[in-house]
């Protein structure tokens, strides 16, 4: 797994921990810290992931409302965690390119959700993207 991936893996799992469990993101950062001890991986991304993803949260919430078929509050919250991150990197991560955070998505929900779960995700972000990353000529 990539360094990249393994942030995004990570920035998943805390914040579906800090979601359910409501603990600080101060405790679930150092918990992931300390799980991920041996692991390569890029450490300043997951925090700037976790971190900004929760003080984003309402904007993010409100660019995927629209486009659910159902209640935010009917997600799993392995679909809400993996769509937060990634709807993050969409908007505020213009470095790393829309597919390549769709396909990380993706992975991540194949590996912590089910296959709805994936395609559902699947279908969200894609339905987001040109609005996310508008091209010029219209094409992505």
């Amino acid at each position: 797994m990539s360094a990249r991936r393994q942030a995004r893996a990570a920035a998943v799992q805390a914040l579906y921990q800090w979601e359910l469990k409501q603990h600080t993101v101060d405790d679930v950062y150092a918990h992931c810290l300390e799980h991920y001890s041996e692991a390569r991986w890029d450490r300043d991304y997951f925090k700037v992931l976790l971190y900004n993803t929760i003080e984003q949260l309402s904007v993010l919430d409100d660019i995927m409302k629209p486009v659910l078929d159902r209640d935010i509050q009917s997600l799993t919250p392995v679909e809400l965690a993996v769509l937060r991150v990634a709807l993050y990197e969409l908007k505020f991560r213009v470095d790393v390119p829309g597919p390549v955070v769709i396909n990380e998505a993706l992975e991540l929900a194949k590996s912590f959700g089910t296959e709805e779960g994936y395609r559902y995700i699947n279908g969200v972000l894609d339905n987001l993207l040109a609005e996310l990353r508008p091209t010029p000529t219209g094409k992505r």
